[in-house]
């Protein structure tokens, strides 16, 4: 698993596409469902309101802070795995350019709640709840300061406090299974990492389990309350990291019923039934997605046609369907409007893509014309520095580029 990943996945306190911490509050309840449907303004309405309401809550701080990171991470085509799967690294992306009111507003949210659980705890020294609010503010300043700022030695420091906090939490109360969460992600990454990596000075004295980490995210989507929905996300990301796209499928169906509105939760399935080489299934879901844009379905206006243009171009690309992969792909890039429109992940990928078709086609003069498109649309892109590559060195299959 690369590095730029682990740590990613380290600073997360909850999976892509994420969600809140949330509580079972009927007050709540619509922001949390506009949330996991990715209707962030509605979801961030709710939140505000409610902190506005009650404003000794530093859950519901949290809950402001993170609705405001993740409309940022969702503009900017962040949530997509595939930006985490080795093809385009968020350290070799852009910074999220937020406009300044919101960056203020997340501060400012994460400081009162931060400020709430440290008047708790003075207060008293074991109130558990407040140690985990003030863990999950941690972990979310972190998730900023590394995707956003890209203040690296910030976000680490915040994602190591975070794991200290809910540890804390665990030794007072071995009961309270939602606080296993980050020690457990926490486990899991940090075993997974080489030796040289686990010698840094942010993991000093912790070696990490992989294995037990795993077990320990189980454990919370089997019996967690407030963090059960979030251990349900992050293991089909785990899973299909660790080639086992089966055990995720039936983890996606349910979250497909539950937030039916949440595409990407479509294009996850997609890619596990890629991985399992089903390809009618595969397609079958990119079908399905397009059928629910043209028939209007509540929420679906905000899939872009450009990205099922191109996840259906990248499946049939694996899949060797190359000439039809090449129509939906072309489709993505074929107008400047739609070009000034993309995303930094689907934009570089989509050229990259064509170029390697072409490739394949034994046209590499089209290729390389394809490969200048990607270097120039996201020059800091990875997937810029493999296109760069393919230029002198054609693609073929049995490329193995590596940074």
């Amino acid at each position: 698993m690369p590095a730029i990943v682990l740590v990613l996945l380290l600073l997360a306190a909850s999976p892509l596409p994420g969600a809140p911490q949330n509580q079972p509050d009927e007050r709540l309840a619509a922001s949390f469902l506009a949330f996991y449907n990715l209707d962030y303004d509605t979801a961030i309405a709710g939140f505000e309101a409610a902190a506005a309401a009650d404003p000794g809550s530093a859950e519901l701080q949290n809950h402001v802070a993170q609705g405001l990171l993740y409309r940022e991470l969702y503009r900017n085509g962040s949530l997509e795995t595939q930006l985490v799967s080795g093809n385009n690294s968020f350290l070799r992306r852009a910074k999220v350019e937020p406009q300044p009111d919101v960056e203020k507003k997340f501060f400012t949210a994460i400081d009162r709640s931060l400020a709430i659980s440290r008047a708790k705890l003075a207060r008293n020294s074991k109130d558990t709840a407040a140690m985990h609010a003030s863990g999950v503010a941690h972990g979310l300043r972190g998730n900023y300061n590394f995707l956003v700022r890209k203040a690296w030695k910030d976000a680490l420091s915040d994602a190591t406090e975070a794991r200290k906090i809910d540890a804390r939490v665990l030794e007072l109360d071995p009961s309270f299974i939602d606080a296993k969460m980050i020690p457990g992600l926490h486990d899991y990454i940090v075993g997974s990492l080489s030796w040289t990596y686990r010698t840094l000075g942010f993991l000093a004295g912790f070696h990490g389990d992989r294995a037990r980490g795993l077990k320990t995210i189980e454990e919370v989507y089997h019996s967690g309350r407030t963090n059960r929905v979030d251990a349900q996300i992050l293991l089909c990301v785990l899973y299909r990291r660790e080639g086992h796209p089966k055990l995720a499928l039936p983890l996606l169906e349910d979250l497909i019923r539950l937030y039916p509105q949440n595409y990407l939760f479509r294009f996850e399935q997609a890619q596990m039934y890629s991985l399992l080489g089903e390809r009618t299934k595969a397609i079958g879901v990119m079908d399905e997605l397009t059928q629910l844009k043209q028939s209007g379905v509540p929420g679906f206006d905000r899939v872009p046609w450009e990205k099922i243009w191109f996840q259906k171009g990248n499946f049939l690309f694996w899949f060797n369907d190359l000439d039809r992969s090449l129509e939906n792909l072309k489709k993505v890039t074929a107008t400047p409007r739609q070009v000034k429109e993309l995303d930094l992940n689907t934009g570089v990928l989509a050229y990259m893509r064509q170029g390697q078709i072409y490739d394949l086609k034994n046209q590499h003069e089209l290729a390389v014309k394809q490969y200048e498109l990607a270097i120039n649309f996201a020059p800091e892109a990875e997937a810029a520095r493999e296109s760069r590559h393919y230029i002198s060195t054609p693609y073929d299959r049995n490329s193995k580029w590596r940074p």
